[in-house]
């Protein structure tokens, strides 16, 4: 019984985390809720999160190869810091997980939302600037401590993803989301290899609703290609703002 609810919630993780991010707000209560310790879920995480990734992947195929490849040089930072932060986890308590969760994923959630008048403020300042200085690489820049962020605790961390590509020269949120879905994927990968060893992931939760996550990730994907951007981002933005509420009430 216990392993077909991981399996259904982790349907909602897939669904979740492939149009917007966000989807461990539900995953990760549910694995506490399951007898896991903090430290041990929020590596478990990370095995979770990984099948529904590849479903949503396959799902914003399409879109993926309207994507420039110099776009995916923005994973390389993305690797970089989740190797950090999972180096950090290692050397934390799990007292002090939830501490600074809800004001970063606030953080995230606002610069979404006032994601368009940033684009243009930002390009129109870019333009004064030297040429070495592009505006991938200023996005490639801000991506790395986030992305410590990432390794360190994901949950929320597809917002953040969303909030900078954003500020790329992509205006479509289906082409958005599949780079963000790749992003999180080597996010979660690299978190891996570096906390393999480390005998907190737990394998027989983590793969029940990874399972539902494969399936939730790619049916996310196909559904949200069904709605206008515009109702893609109010979405986001809704529940951006109820998962700070909810892990603020939680943590305070």
């Amino acid at each position: 019984m216990r392993d077909f609810l991981l399996f259904g919630v982790g349907i909602l993780v897939g669904g979740m985390n492939s149009i917007a991010g966000g989807g461990m707000l539900i995953g990760f209560p549910m694995l506490l809720a399951a007898g896991m310790p903090a430290l041990a879920a929020n590596v478990t995480t990370n095995i979770v999160v990984i099948p529904g990734q590849i479903g949503a992947i396959i799902g914003y195929r399409k879109y993926l190869k309207k994507i420039p490849r110099s776009y995916l040089m923005l994973v390389i930072p993305c690797v970089i810091g989740a190797g950090i932060g999972s180096s950090i986890l290692r050397r934390t308590p799990s007292s002090r997980f939830n501490e600074l969760i809800p004001g970063l994923l606030l953080l995230a959630v606002i610069l979404f939302a006032a994601q368009p008048v940033l684009h243009f403020h930002l390009r129109r300042h870019l333009r004064g600037q030297a040429k070495g200085l592009s505006t991938l690489f200023l996005i490639g820049l801000a991506l790395l401590p986030m992305s410590i962020y990432g390794g360190y605790f994901g949950v929320g961390f597809g917002f953040v993803i969303l909030a900078f590509l954003g500020f790329t020269k992509m205006h479509d949120i289906h082409q958005i989301n599949a780079l963000k879905n790749i992003a999180t994927l080597c996010i979660a990968l690299t978190s891996i290899i570096v906390l393999f060893s480390t005998g907190f992931i737990n394998w027989e939760y983590g793969l029940s609703m990874a399972a539902g996550c494969a399936l939730g990730g790619y049916y996310g994907a196909r559904l949200a290609q069904r709605f206008s951007s515009h109702a893609i981002r109010i979405l986001v933005i809704i529940i951006g703002f109820a998962a700070v509420t909810y892990l603020a009430l939680r943590t305070y």
